[in-house]
């Protein structure tokens, strides 16, 4: 790759977002836009038996109230979240039984809370136990992984190892809240759909609509200039997007929907809690003899959706033996979806927090624990790293932090009524690349554009795509222009699994290569129209490979405790990342830091559990759900070893949005209990649970 890659780049948008000029979903404001309200389902199981919408439609301004006898149908589509307003049944709390439309945002929410609604309620259960006697074992986690996986005799392993650890972590609900809500602007006009909509991936939403509503894909455009955030919420398509379009060909107006922060808790997905059991058998040098990791979970009944919490166990460390599990419950919940890193944020909390204890039990330090146990090949598969640089980070970070001479004791640091002590956590991401399509053309004024659909989620991949194009190029990233964001454009897959920058960017950079080397065999100048070189990874990119494609990272924390109170402030983070070559040095660093504040809301703050009388999620707005605020969050920083890794991708590069979240909170787990020595096994980390 050439000089412009790796720099760090000022992101394209940046001062359109902060002046404003920035255009979200709900932005547009075609001729004649009315607003759409939902009327969600105020039980958790059950049947609506009446609807009455009365006094809504006398309501001055309103136009419509959308019910299930009313509403227009849809075609077959494999997602059943989708399927709204097709029937009177209510799955779960917050399931749309209406949908209001009016001339105002305000007449649409009065309009809404007009509609009077009866209900058959049945029974309910929104919980489940580690034990649950209804916990099965599903086909497949998410991803594609088997639930189970099992090398050797872990059981008998355990049983004979000389130092055990066999202990539980909970992890709770938890909710993506992206600054920008799900929200849609829906238009048809002459048999076309145009849809503005805030989500990871236009083309799949395109593919969505166009099932729902039997139109051909030429016929359905999505455009998603600006997305203000997802963290994977936003990564299929959402009920939103659908009611819009359903408002619209009902009322023959342009519609907009916005969600609000509690109608984001039941309907676009949530990581679902996770119940874990850890068991780690070693020998008294540290080597592991037996892992042993089962997770429960829940899912709705209107989809399955396992979360691959034990899947991290499989990559990180060598073992004589091992197993590891999933079970889940079917429940009268939300459908839980993507969060940020699935699988591995929960998994590698409570992979981490044991490996912690195990030291603890051996009496190591952590670190020379981890070393001790790092893998020559992938434990699961057998296959060899592409690279696999942990214990570099691990030790750059020890270095970067000042671990060396760290006094193993918990509980002694003290000064006046705080406890302060320190923690380690490693972290993995797994190497994500799907197919893309791009285009790249040369025009005669020496403008290079860049055409490829992807979605800038707040990431910079803008910014990163010129660069990737300018450096194939061989030009200044000046005189690149990317054009992405909008059906039409080359397909591309979603923003999500950390693997859009190295899907499209693969794209890119083979379309580029081509372009020059047309360029480069060409004499006069060009046409007008300029000269164009198109590129299609399917069947490269999405290729199997035979190394196991990863990256890796170490999380250090400060975390100081009042022994009074129990309040946990968290004093520093440091997080070193071994992630490829990094693209653009100033995107890198802000999602480094972005996921290492969300894994510190993760371990201190966050919790949205379930009410198990009325079967709702409890603090599902900003105000209950108490994500980091500035005064929450220290300085953090951010860093990472230089990585070259030819197996991944033509730049050598590995996703970075989702592995800053992975260990954050393991390591300030860890540095809670060295600083008091009480080990809390369940996330958030509050006073109540430190004074119990």
């Amino acid at each position: 790759m050439g000089p412009t890659t790796g720099a760090p780049v000022e992101r394209r948008e940046g001062r359109a977002k902060v002046t404003g000029t920035a255009r979200y979903a709900v932005d547009y404001a075609p001729p004649g836009a009315a607003h759409a309200w939902v009327v969600p389902a105020t039980i958790a199981r059950g049947r609506v038996v009446s609807l009455d919408t009365t006094a809504a439609l006398a309501l001055p301004g309103v136009l419509a109230v959308l019910t299930p006898d009313a509403a227009p149908r849809l075609g077959d589509q494999d997602d059943p979240t989708l399927a709204v307003l097709q029937d009177f049944r209510v799955p779960h709390h917050g399931w749309p039984v209406a949908l209001a439309v009016a001339e105002t945002l305000e007449a649409a929410r009065a309009a809404a809370e007009a509609v009077t609604v009866g209900y058959e309620s049945e029974p309910h259960e929104v919980t489940f136990t580690a034990g649950d006697p209804a916990a099965y074992r599903p086909r497949e986690a998410n991803g594609g992984h088997p639930a189970d996986r099992q090398q050797g005799d872990a059981e008998g392993r355990f049983a004979a190892a000389p130092v055990r650890v066999d202990v539980s972590y909970e992890v709770p609900p938890l909710h993506n809240h992206p600054m920008e809500p799900h929200a849609a602007t829906a238009i048809w006009q002459d048999g076309h759909l145009t849809v503005f909509d805030s989500c990871q991936g236009s083309d799949a939403v395109r593919d969505a609509l166009a099932a729902l509503f039997g139109l051909p894909e030429e016929r359905v455009r999505v455009v998603a200039e600006h997305v203000g955030g997802g963290f994977g919420s936003k990564g299929t398509t959402r009920p939103h997007v659908v009611l819009a379009a359903m408002a619209a060909q009902h009322t023959g107006r342009p519609v907009k929907l916005a969600l609000t922060r509690r109608q984001l808790t039941e309907l676009v997905g949530h990581r679902a809690p996770t119940r874990h059991r850890i068991r780690l058998g070693a020998m008294t040098d540290g080597s592991l003899v037996c892992v042993d990791h089962e997770v429960i979970t829940h899912t709705s009944r209107v989809k399955e959706f396992v979360e691959q919490a034990a899947v991290p166990a499989r990559v990180m460390y060598a073992s004589e033996s091992s197993r590891t599990a999933h079970r889940v419950v079917a429940l009268d919940v939300p459908t839980p979806s993507w969060m940020r890193a699935p699988g591995e944020t929960p998994g590698m909390y409570a992979l981490e927090s044991a490996v912690d204890e195990l030291a603890c039990a051996l009496g190591m330090d952590p670190i020379a624990l981890r070393a001790r146990i790092e893998p020559s090949v992938e434990p699961d598969s057998g296959r060899p790293f592409s690279s696999r640089h942990l214990l570099e980070c691990l030790r750059e970070g020890a270095a970067r932090f000042g671990w060396d001479g760290r006094d193993p004791r918990p509980g002694i640091r003290r000064s006046g009524r705080w406890l302060s002590g320190t923690g380690v956590a490693a972290a993995t991401y797994p190497v994500l690349v799907s197919p893309s399509r791009a285009t790249a053309t040369a025009h005669p004024d020496g403008l290079h554009v860049v055409r490829v659909n992807a979605t800038d989620i707040g990431t910079g991949a803008r910014t990163v795509l010129a660069q990737i194009a300018a450096d194939a190029l061989g030009v200044g990233v000046e005189s690149v222009r990317t054009e992405i964001g909008a059906t039409g454009l080359p397909r591309a897959p979603l923003a999500g699994g950390s693997a859009g920058t190295a899907s499209w960017g693969w794209a890119v950079h083979e379309a580029c290569r081509e372009l020059a080397r047309q360029l480069a065999g060409r004499t006069g100048p060009l046409p007008p129209e300029g000269l164009t070189a198109t590129a299609d990874t399917e069947g490269t990119a999405d290729r199997d490979s035979r190394y196991a494609r990863h990256a890796f990272g170490a999380h250090f924390a400060e975390a100081a405790v009042d022994a009074d109170t129990g309040e946990i402030r968290v004093r520093r983070l440091l997080g070193v990342y071994a992630a490829g070559r990094i693209l653009n040095a100033r995107t890198a660093r802000s999602q480094f830091i972005g996921g290492m504040t969300m894994g510190l809301g993760m371990a201190l703050t966050e919790a949205g559990p379930m009410d198990p009388a009325f079967g709702a999620f409890t603090g599902s707005d900003l105000a209950g759900y108490h994500v980091p605020c500035h005064a929450d969050v220290p300085a953090i920083e951010a860093h990472w070893i230089e990585e070259d890794d030819p197996h991944v991708n033509p730049m050598g590069s590995k996703g970075i949005g989702e592995i800053g979240i992975v260990g954050t909170a393991a390591a300030i787990g860890n540095a809670v209990h060295h600083a008091t020595g009480i080990r809390l096994r369940e996330l958030p980390l509050t006073p109540d649970r430190l004074r119990s």
